[in-house]
């Protein structure tokens, strides 16, 4: 089984959208997400990227680099991560992590940074096992 990440398309809306439902576990506003997916496509700090297996998409990722006083560098933020429930646990995320960095490093990120959800045990395990560290808390205000 060889896994391969490539950079995402404008004709992967749909399958990013899919994965992104999947993820959220709702059915996103899809005339929004096309929008959104379409400006950040064109955005030389945001990366989108396809896990496929021949040819077929079974994971994705999307990360934003930017420069934050707080820091005084610039910081890559994973902001989706998702690899299909069949597919898990055979070294794809690895594989997204890898290239995500790649991605980071090239555009002078020193650290990658991921919010999850605190119900999300799983995830924080693998994000750990990837030398992620836990070392803040993410609070949110809804409007």
């Amino acid at each position: 089984m060889e896994v391969t990440i490539r950079s995402a398309r404008p004709a992967d809306v749909g399958i990013l959208y899919g994965m992104l439902c999947e993820l959220e576990n709702e059915k996103l506003d899809r005339e929004a997400f096309d929008t959104v997916f379409q400006r950040n496509l064109n955005n030389e700090n945001i990366a989108y990227l396809i896990a496929e297996i021949e040819g077929v998409s079974v994971g994705m990722a999307g990360c934003h680099v930017q420069l934050l006083l707080h820091h005084a560098a610039a910081i890559a933020e994973i902001q989706e991560m998702y690899v299909n429930p069949t597919f898990r646990s055979k070294g794809i995320g690895r594989k997204l992590i890898v290239a995500i960095r790649q991605f980071a490093e090239r555009l002078g990120a020193n650290q990658i940074e991921v919010t999850s959800n605190l119900i999300r045990l799983d995830t924080h395990r693998f994000y750990e096992r990837e030398g992620f560290r836990k070392t803040h808390a993410k609070l949110v205000l809804k409007f």
